[in-house]
């Protein structure tokens, strides 16, 4: 059985439907990336998998335990995080006021010593508030408020959007280190070459359907693959 098992899932905003039958699996120690172009469907199908669109139809098991019907923070309870693009940190509190606020409802909750081990810069900034952080840093924030709750799976939506390189090269630094770890981690970002660098296997979204599953390894040897969905 793999961690997390996705079958079905039929998902709209209003009446206009956005998912059609996406079905995937992701499995344990496990990175994979959703990729597509603007509007394909993968932000869709991240908020789908937290509870924050609910799905009309379709199944997400999570360790064997069904999560679609959830609340979003009854699904974060059952140990899936999601990392949203608009990052949603608290901007009136500090670094270290939004990691322990983050973390007070888990059950293993990571020490803020792991944490800042893993984003030394957020151990700088610890007493600054979220609207003096730099967009890098909102972003090392976000994924370590997530990392705090010590969950099953991460998803992680457009993290190196908008950042300079080199944020985007400490960031995936971060992330595969998470990665080597044995952390699970579902990824959608339009940097090609940093989701080849994480991830080990690749779902194209096409118009809300699962087009294409390739491995990172057979895209890295025919890249021409991703030309007919991305253009790329």
């Amino acid at each position: 059985m793999s961690l997390l098992e996705v079958k079905g899932l039929n998902s709209y905003y209003g009446d206009s439907h956005i998912l059609f039958d996406v079905s995937l699996r992701v499995e344990k120690n496990e990175v994979v990336a959703l990729l597509g172009r603007n509007g394909a469907g993968k932000s869709t199908t991240l908020k789908s998998l937290m509870g924050v669109v609910t799905p009309r139809s379709g199944s997400v098991r999570l360790g064997g335990e069904e999560l679609a019907g959830k609340t979003a923070h009854s699904i974060a309870r059952l140990g899936m995080q999601l990392v949203h693009e608009e990052r949603r940190i608290f901007g009136s509190l500090n670094v270290e006021e939004n990691l322990i606020l983050a973390g007070l409802t888990a059950e293993n909750r990571w020490p803020l010593d792991r944490i800042y081990e893993m984003f030394p810069r957020l151990k700088e900034r610890r007493a600054s508030r979220g609207t003096d952080l730099s967009g890098g840093e909102q972003q090392m924030l976000a994924i370590a408020r997530a990392l705090i709750r010590d969950p099953k799976i991460i998803l992680l939506d457009e993290p190196f959007e908008g950042l300079a390189p080199v944020i985007v090269q400490d960031l995936v630094k971060a992330c595969r280190e998470l990665a080597d770890a044995g952390r699970t981690m579902v990824l959608v970002e339009q940097n090609l070459a940093a989701t080849l660098t994480l991830a080990e296997r690749v779902y194209v979204i096409n118009n809300g359907h699962i087009a294409q599953e390739w491995t990172a390894a057979e895209i890295k040897a025919r890249p021409e693959l991703l030309q007919r969905y991305l253009g790329v």
